[in-house]
């Protein structure tokens, strides 16, 4: 039987799940607030767009930082391989990257974000720019929504799609907890993750700019020995603090920042044990042995950091490096290891690339995406309570949900 099928939403979840539910005879409308659908997909991986992670499904639930099993289902009915299939059908190739993250060959995220919108309008999914205010619902059954300039869009079936309350810029702002909470839904509390750090120590933002390959950075929670987080890679100093891959990804296992105090520890020669790097300096001190301690650096450090070690150090930069001793030696190898930076908080949501928290996965059937409190309304995408790392991972999040809350609508 066709139904009046409406999408609140057009980022990557609205339109797969719009162009799954239409695939039978429902009539699909995605309703948009923006002039363009998947704006938000125009600013993922640097504006070349990590469609997704070449993975298996329990390498996918191993990356989601909150309720992964919650996602069984949604990833079982569409994975990272169903993803990649379903781009390239739509004339976009596809390549796998160190770490198994997917890009568009052309590396350019418009290509993701206009293959999608192709996609729902192969199926003839129609789209109505407005900004959603309320569902309205008889008999505890969806019926119709509400716009904010007071005309009614009827419904038999609504999936709602309307991302989190990160990038605010791109059409994120929220909206659809506000909408569902009016229903009855609860919210689990909102934070920003995958977003910057912002540092105490104030050499940071003197070396604001330098961006670091190859190092390792490693999260603990103050007070305690154990690691929260660990992972090798590229980061970037900021005049606030640090950003970065791997600071990005570390953000996501801090999620107790306003009970619990964090510091990260960065190790510049994670290749290198404290005796292998003793040899390394004792060989560069060799061969520069009447220059002066920060002039004795350059093959081991970039420019822009040997003033601030140096300084942290305690050993005076004008110190030949053959009256260096073997403990201050020693002493400037661990500052190499284990450069301590204290984290007083991260920066504000707006510049999160995803949200955690949002509908509470008990309240919705993970079989079908349905709201286990108003029949017929359906969730899809970062609106859930449900987040993971970088990577490729968040992306994946929002295909497979969408698609399974398309084709519960398409079996009805």
């Amino acid at each position: 039987m066709s139904q009046n099928v409406v999408v609140i939403g057009g980022g990557a979840a609205g339109l797969m799940a719009a162009a799954t539910a239409a695939l039978k005879t429902n009539r699909v409308t995605v309703l948009e607030k923006n002039e363009r659908t998947a704006r938000k997909i125009l600013v993922t991986g640097k504006g070349r767009c990590n469609v997704t992670n070449n993975c298996s499904k329990d390498t996918l639930i191993a990356n989601v930082a909150k309720n992964g099993k919650f996602l069984y289902s949604a990833f079982s009915a569409f994975d990272s391989s169903d993803t990649m299939k379903y781009i390239e059908s739509l004339g976009v190739p596809l390549k796998t990257e160190r770490g198994n993250r997917v890009f568009p060959v052309s590396d350019k995220a418009m290509d993701i974000a206009d293959a999608l919108l192709k996609g729902a309008k192969k199926q003839g999914v129609s789209l109505a720019q407005g900004r959603a205010v309320e569902i309205l619902t008889e008999n505890n059954a969806v019926c119709g929504v509400l716009l904010e300039n007071s005309s009614v869009i009827k419904a038999d079936k609504i999936i709602l799609a309307t991302g989190g309350a990160s990038y605010s810029g791109t059409g994120s702002t929220g909206d659809g907890y506000k909408i569902a909470e009016k229903l009855g839904h609860s919210i689990a509390p909102i934070h920003p993750s995958l977003i910057p750090l912002c540092i105490k120590e104030g050499f940071c933002a003197k070396m604001m700019g330098l961006s670091l390959k190859n190092v390792s950075l490693s999260v603990f929670e103050e007070g305690k020995n154990k690691t929260v987080y660990s992972e090798q890679g590229e980061m970037l100093f900021t005049h606030f603090g640090i950003s970065g891959p791997i600071v990005l990804s570390a953000s996501a296992h801090m999620r107790y920042m306003d009970k619990k105090q964090y510091y990260c520890v960065l190790d510049m020669k994670p290749a290198l044990s404290i005796e292998q790097l003793d040899k390394r300096l004792q060989r560069d001190f060799s061969e520069n042995s009447n220059k002066n301690f920060r002039n004795a650096l350059d093959e081991l450090l970039p420019q822009k950091m040997i003033p601030i070690v140096v300084a942290l150090s305690g050993i005076p930069a004008e110190t030949k490096v053959n009256q260096i001793s073997k403990e201050q030696r020693i002493a400037f190898c661990h500052l190499l290891k284990y450069l301590k930076m204290t984290v007083t908080g991260t920066r504000p949501i707006e510049e999160a690339i995803i949200t955690s928290g949002g509908i509470n996965i008990k309240e919705i059937n993970s079989a079908t995406m349905e709201s286990k409190l108003v029949k017929g309304l359906y969730f899809a995408g970062e609106i859930i309570d449900v987040d993971a790392y970088t990577g490729g991972f968040n992306l994946q999040i929002a295909f497979s949900t969408g698609y399974l809350a398309g084709k519960s609508i398409e079996e009805d």
